[in-house]
């Protein structure tokens, strides 16, 4: 079904605000389209690539920039529904597809005309009156063709593409390890087995339960919203023993056993650095980073670590002290961590996380995230019931900017599923961009939040936790909504790893604000509380999220990780001196971030983002007005709507008139006395 006439895939979409055609989507056709579209962007490039006049920026780069449309169109579209809505028809052909787009790729970043044609405009760039986002993408463009092999030998390069097919099939086998290892555990509880639960978990439970033939038991599954709630709430420490090991323990062992998987990934990700004449892949991975090298990175990090584990150390022993009174007679276990910390906010600052929970309905935090960015920067988002979405919890929103007319498309998929991968994203069906005439964006978010039972799933209550994980996807969300500009490849999120989550990051802080929380009628008591136990558990969350952090750059400067990658693990767990009662927040077996994702070697990005996002969030405190306008006005425009025309550093330079300030974060964790 090659014929655009008859494959609804490759024709244009041709919805409101540009929607997908959801409804004609059928995973059969998905091959034959990208077969098709991928060979009509190779006639594309081989256009480009042969032409005879000299290459300038607008007969390479530009066109470049303008080829391949179909392609990414069908490519999106499919990723989007694999991680969302991944039946098992699209499941059966995601290697299929990863291979067929990973020689794709090769071909042409490995065409030699081609990368001689782009090799001649960078070398002309400062002479030829382009404009700044101009030559920046020229020189990510000779970077990118760089990186990707086209400047080795012919017997290189077919090693280069032979590492880059088996790595795209190991991430799949990865990722679907990952699935099938969390789908396939409950934890099947009685009523009598809830002790301590809150009322909305035992709602979502029962849920699950039924919807799974049990009607009457309930369903406590691997996704993590159901286990850090679990763990923080129930008072049977054998059950919370029981999931943890289920939680911790997918895909090390057993038929999805994914250390093999992850040794041959290190293997090959070192082979191709090197083949590159890079170090190891984490240099490779940093070239493009704010960042730049690993060991800007790990300085941030080690800042970070050793006061945190103090911190830690000082939590344990509250903690255990805590265990020691009730004369439980053990020692304090990762099972038991969430749990006592939660007496402790509940006596030290009255803060009662259930009883947050209950102001904190989805649909209400949903309309909040919205209420900010109207008070932000001007938007206004509107449900349109008439576009339909890849799944019927699946809402569209029209966008608009009350002083510019319309923005851009939103869907939000906030319900967990089977058929979804775990965590939360934000991604983009279609970027904007403005090379012939703007094109308004098309932006989804997906959460995993456990749902109440139908038909009033709006009802689902949210951990304040959760709320935050809302408004950071929100936070990627307006980056994509917000962006200006002309090029494809520059648009939105299409920045640094290190830069992308900080605007997301940002986001965050609106949610456990006193003006938005009072919104959901939450009382003055429980805001301050929130507010007074805000720097609590800084240590185990520093530790678990900076473990992870330095062990993602550790396996991926050592050579030798891969030999033994569960030992070289542990061991350097123990030099780290990593609190056993705390651990990391994703252990290898299923850390799809670095293995089934974009962020191997990048794990850092989240402290390296939030240390931005503290320094501006102080700005907006220090100016009398978290909602300030003027500041506002000056994010959107210096960070929101530039996308990657410019160096990040230049972009928060020009917004807060400074560099960034190395100890914001210390302060927003409150580690700077520890």
């Amino acid at each position: 079904m090659n014929d655009p006439l008859t494959n609804p895939l490759l024709r244009p979409w041709d919805g409101p605000l540009g929607a997908p055609p959801f409804a004609q989507v059928r995973a059969e056709d998905f091959l034959p389209a990208f077969e098709a579209a991928a060979a009509w962007h190779r006639a594309e490039v081989a256009g480009i690539a042969g032409q005879t006049e000299a290459a300038t920026f607008e007969n390479t780069i530009a066109a470049l920039e303008r080829s391949g449309e179909v392609l990414g169109r069908v490519r999106r579209l499919f990723w989007t529904l694999s991680s969302a809505q991944g039946t098992a028809a699209v499941r059966a052909i995601e290697g299929k597809v990863s291979a067929l787009l990973s020689a794709h790729s090769i071909a042409i970043n490995h065409d030699s005309a081609l990368a001689a044609r782009i090799a001649a405009v960078h070398a002309s760039r400062h002479a030829a009156g382009l404009t700044p986002a101009q030559v920046r993408l020229v020189e990510a463009s000779y970077a990118g063709a760089r990186r990707t092999g086209a400047a080795l030998r012919p017997e290189q390069k077919v090693r280069f593409a032979e590492i880059d097919a088996r790595l795209s099939a190991l991430s799949v086998q990865f990722g679907h390890n990952v699935l099938a290892a969390t789908a396939d555990w409950v934890l099947d509880l009685g009523a009598d087995d809830l002790d301590g639960l809150p009322p909305s978990q035992c709602d979502a439970a029962a849920a699950r339960a039924a919807a799974a033939g049990a009607p009457g038991r309930f369903h406590v599954s691997l996704d993590r919203t159901d286990y850090e709630s679990f763990l923080g709430f129930s008072q049977r420490r054998d059950l919370r023993e029981k999931l943890w090991r289920a939680f911790t323990e997918r895909c090390d062992g057993g038929a999805q056993d994914n250390w093999p998987v992850i040794a041959e990934i290190l293997t090959l990700r070192h082979e191709r650095a090197t083949l590159l004449g890079y170090a190891d892949h984490a240099h490779y991975a940093l070239e493009d980073s704010m960042a730049h090298m690993p060991a800007a990175a790990l300085d941030l990090l080690q800042q970070l670590w050793e006061p945190g584990k103090r911190r830690a150390a000082d939590e344990a022993a509250e903690l255990q002290a805590l265990i020691d009174a009730e004369g439980s007679g053990f020692n304090l276990a990762p099972w038991d961590w969430r749990f006592y910390a939660e007496q402790v906010r509940r006596s030290r600052y009255a803060l009662d996380g259930a009883a947050v929970a209950q102001h904190l309905r989805l649909d209400a935090v949903r309309q909040a995230a919205f209420d900010t960015a109207a008070r932000l920067y001007g938007l206004s988002f509107t449900r349109r019931a008439d576009i339909p979405g890849y799944h019927p919890d699946v809402w569209a929103w029209e966008v608009r900017d009350e002083g510019a007319g319309p923005v851009g498309l939103l869907f939000t998929d906030y319900l967990a599923r089977p058929e979804k991968h775990g965590g939360a994203w934000m991604g983009s069906l279609r970027v904007q961009e403005s090379m012939d005439g703007e094109v308004l964006p098309v932006i989804y978010l997906v959460a995993n939040f456990a749902g109440a039972p139908p038909p009033d799933t709006g009802a689902t209550r949210l951990s304040i936790d959760e709320a935050r994980t809302l408004f950071h996807e929100f936070g990627h969300a307006l980056h994509g909504l917000l962006s200006r500009v002309t090029y494809p490849s520059q648009s939105g999120t299409a920045v640094a790893r290190d830069f992308v989550e900080f605007p997301s990051k940002l986001m965050e802080n609106w949610i456990v604000s006193g003006e938005v929380l009072s919104g959901f009628g939450v009382p003055d008591a429980l805001i301050t509380a929130i507010r007074n136990a805000a720097s609590y558990g800084q240590g185990f969350a520093t530790v678990e999220l900076i473990g992870c952090s330095l062990i993602d750059l550790a396996v991926h400067g050592s050579p030798q990780a891969a030999a033994d990658p569960r030992a070289f693990v542990e061991a350097e767990l123990e030099r780290l001196g990593m609190p056993p009662a705390v651990g990391l927040r994703h252990r290898f077996p299923y850390f799809t971030h670095i293995f089934d994702g974009g962020y191997a070697s990048a794990y850092y990005s989240y402290a390296w983002s939030e240390a931005l996002d503290a320094d501006v969030f102080e700005a907006f405190v220090a100016s009398g007005d978290i909602f300030d306008a003027r500041l506002a006005k000056r994010f959107r425009e210096e960070i929101l709507s530039v996308g990657d025309t410019r160096d990040p550093m230049e972009s928060f330079t020009a917004l807060l008139g400074r560099p960034p300030d190395p100890k914001a974060l210390m302060r927003a964790r409150d580690l700077v006395d520890v």
